[in-house]
């Protein structure tokens, strides 16, 4: 066995020779990096041995914890098998396997499964698809190459994702490269300029999408939507009926359906897909995150039989899905996400999520007396709680004040680890979290948001996380 680099070393290291996502290394290089080494169940340990609470579940992936042992030996036992070969022209037993296992739980109607390595490829292949599908099937209609999304939409950092996303500061600086599309509007009811008179508005952002729809539906191709919550735009939740009435348009402007469950799918709402909610079934849908149950990269694109069938063809035709990775269905990875759904089964985690989300909610209620605390959401183990200025206007807080970043800072002192988005703070804790962990995160936030109360200083020289 290799000696073990010491703590120091590594930060050394890390300084030198990474470059991290959604980070400002110029202020990385000036503190120390915190080192995760080991995870156990709600628990991440660094390099020091201290223990944090993962509020966040390793950015949204983990579900039953860290060194579960159910996942654990599946890794093992496949490595006993083999790690990799390729899917090209080759299958292998877990990718068939759980294919097979995702059908018999995807929303009703969802056939087919075309596995790729992470949630922004996953997107990719969608558009690709139905791009493809316009062109194959209905030839006839005209190029339908157009998508449709909502503001403030982020479905990945590849240039197709990019393209379909909304969140300038993410994006505006790539403009040059997409592909131009159409967006609308999100739910947003919190930040509508009607809400404070007319709580009941939310829903009148259908009518400027069924417009489109009706205007425009010839050249679109499909409308790519997360499911129920708009993750990464700061738990954006959609009232009741939205998403249901959002496959009924467009399916009567024969315009595909894209949901990103990314971040939505297995568990997160309390259902396995969001889409269940309210009985819709996609044409397409992009999997990934917690497949693997946070253990491995894979992702997948799910749809129906009747988009596969328009790939069919003659070799001569060229009807063929020219796209795939080297890593595409995994065994290693695949081994796991059967495990995963394995445990959903064994241990009845949907079921057993049912209280754990009664009580967040009922936990998270007493927040909403803090100064700051403006606008408090919700959607089975996703949370996230906005801050503001102003809790009658509802006024935002300067970015330069980092408050996100402040109370994160400050929850890390005190055992839990956060990743804020801008003034909101996300709260995605594993699905295995205890009555107990769960508790004692709300209270550390709750105590982290009230010691930033006061006040809402200048800029501080720390690293400011902006996801």
């Amino acid at each position: 066995m290799a000696p073990r680099t010491p703590p120091d070393t590594l930060a050394d290291w890390d300084r030198k020779y990474l470059w991290h996502p959604f980070t400002q290394m110029q202020e990385w290089e000036q503190e120390a990096p915190l080192i995760i080494e080991r995870g156990k169940g709600a628990y991440l340990i660094d390099t020091q041995g201290r223990k944090y609470l993962d509020g966040t579940s390793s950015i949204w992936v983990n579900l039953h914890g860290h060194r579960h042992p159910t996942l654990d030996r599946a890794i093992k036992n496949q490595l006993d098998k083999i790690a990799h070969s390729t899917f090209l022209g080759l299958s292998n037993p877990p990718a068939i396997q759980l294919a097979r296992e995702l059908i018999r739980i995807a929303p009703k109607g969802l056939k087919r499964v075309f596995y790729s390595d992470n949630g922004s490829t996953a997107v990719e292949v969608a558009l690709k698809m139905a791009v493809q599908y316009w062109q194959q099937r209905h030839p006839e209609a005209g190029p339908k190459h157009t998508f449709l999304h909502l503001k403030l939409a982020y479905h990945g950092d590849t240039i197709g994702a990019i393209s379909v996303g909304n969140i300038e500061l993410f994006h505006g600086r790539f403009k040059p490269l997409l592909f131009p599309t159409l967006d609308a509007e999100p739910p947003y009811c919190y930040r509508c300029p009607l809400a404070l008179t007319y709580p009941s508005c939310h829903m009148a952002c259908l009518d400027p999408i069924e417009q489109l729809l009706k205007t425009r539906h010839r050249e679109i191709a499909g409308f790519v939507i997360e499911p129920l919550v708009q993750a990464a735009a700061g738990m954006i939740m959609s009232p009741p009926g939205y998403l249901k009435r959002i496959r009924e348009l467009c399916t009567q402007y024969n315009v595909l359906l894209i949901a990103d469950e990314v971040a939505t799918g297995f568990g997160r709402t309390g259902k396995m897909f969001a889409c269940q909610h309210e009985g819709v079934t996609p044409d397409l849908m992009a999997i990934s995150k917690g497949l693997t149950g946070g253990y491995m990269p894979l992702a997948a694109t799910l749809t129906t039989e009747a988009i596969y069938s328009a790939f069919l063809g003659k070799y001569e035709e060229f009807k063929t899905f020219f796209h795939g990775h080297s890593y595409t269905g995994n065994p290693l990875g695949c081994a796991v996400a059967l495990a995963n759904l394995e445990v959903f089964r064994t241990e009845k985690t949907l079921a057993g999520l049912r209280p754990k989300v009664a009580l967040l909610k009922r936990l998270l209620k007493p927040l909403a007396d803090l100064p700051l605390v403006g606008d408090i959401r919700q959607r089975g183990m996703m949370a996230s709680i906005e801050l503001v200025q102003n809790k009658t206007t509802r006024e935002a807080i300067p970015l330069q004040a980092r408050i996100g970043h402040r109370v994160a800072m400050e929850a890390r002192l005190r055992g839990l680890l956060l990743r804020p988005i801008g003034n909101v703070i996300v709260l995605m804790p594993p699905l295995s979290s205890t009555r107990d962990q769960l508790s004692r995160m709300v209270e550390i936030l709750a105590d982290s948001i009230d010691t930033c109360t006061h006040p809402i200083g200048a800029p501080d020289a720390a690293r400011s996380p902006v996801l």
